[in-house]
């Protein structure tokens, strides 16, 4: 089942950050920032949920103009299955209802695979600095 983020989920979305090596910046990426995506009137942030265990999280933004996905997790033991096709599919649902005219993701080059396969193409890299 595919549903809303809740603030319950954070430690099990840290946890499967952590096993996927996506677990970089607690600022950025932990429960507390969670929480203020969760209260972004601009952003996405979608769990996948199994037997009442959260096993994937996505999250992203519309501005009003641009959409953007800038994280997909899913759980090891459920990897390949479709969970994170899942996920990204009801992503791009929901953007699309929200007016967006295309979608966008941030990813790392050993992932470029997977989001081909989902339907994305690769465009210009852009440049991020951590300041």
């Amino acid at each position: 089942m595919i549903r809303d983020f809740e603030s319950k989920d954070a430690d099990a979305i840290v946890e499967i950050l952590k096993m996927n090596n996506q677990y970089g910046f607690p600022e950025v990426d932990g429960p507390e920032a969670m929480r203020r995506v969760k209260a972004c009137s601009a952003a996405v942030f979608l769990v996948y949920e199994t037997q009442g265990r959260v096993i994937g999280a996505i999250r992203g933004n519309y501005d009003g103009s641009r959409a953007i996905i800038h994280e997909l997790s899913v759980h090891p033991d459920h990897q390949r299955r479709g969970v994170g096709t899942a996920l990204v599919k009801e992503m791009v649902k929901r953007f699309q209802e929200r007016g967006a005219p295309t979608v966008s993701a941030t990813i790392i080059e050993e992932s470029l695979g997977f989001w081909q396969k989902v339907g994305f193409r690769r465009t210009k890299a852009l440049l991020a600095g951590n300041w």
